[in-house]
């Protein structure tokens, strides 16, 4: 898969309280999760963020609490991608039965400025910073990931591979 978009920049141990505030976890529809996505620390992100757009963050991404819907809010605001330095490990697992693509790569994440336009190709781990012309590797998606997200989640596939979709 390959996915190019606008970076949106954040710091380490950005959690899912942040990602998706609790006060909106009556609901676990998409659309209505999207809205408000990351506002407690960026109010414009909802308004600024594009289909195809990435986000790049520095150490542990999504930790905090054990919530599938904080990547369920990013992918549904139009996010394709996270590269991060590091993610806590449940919400690496909940972007993965989500459809998130997630990438950790502390190189790239060291030399990715907000604004710029990077390209992923998560079948070579390649991360190109458009902007710079600068290439990074990140460890490339096994097949079944791969499969899990391009299908667009666990449950999408798994509907998929028993002939229910």
């Amino acid at each position: 898969m390959q996915f190019k978009g606008t970076v949106h920049r954040y710091g380490r141990d950005i959690d899912t309280d942040v990602i998706i505030p609790a006060r909106y976890l009556t609901t676990s529809e998409p659309s209505e999760l999207a809205k408000h996505c990351l506002e407690d620390l960026d109010v414009e992100f909802v308004n600024n963020v594009k289909p195809g757009d990435i986000i790049v963050a520095e150490e542990n991404f999504g930790c905090g609490s054990s919530r599938e819907h904080a990547p369920i809010a990013i992918k549904a605001a139009g996010v394709d991608a996270v590269i991060a330095k590091s993610f806590a490990r449940i919400f690496y697992r909940n972007s993965i039965n989500t459809g998130l693509a997630i990438l950790e790569c502390p190189e790239a994440v060291d030399a990715i400025k907000n604004g710029d336009v990077v390209s992923v190709d998560t079948e070579t781990g390649t991360i190109t910073d458009e902007t710079t012309g600068e290439s990074f590797t990140a460890q490339p998606f096994p097949p079944f990931i791969a499969d899990i997200i391009e299908q667009g989640g666990l449950l999408n596939r798994t509907r998929h591979v028993l002939g229910l979709a």
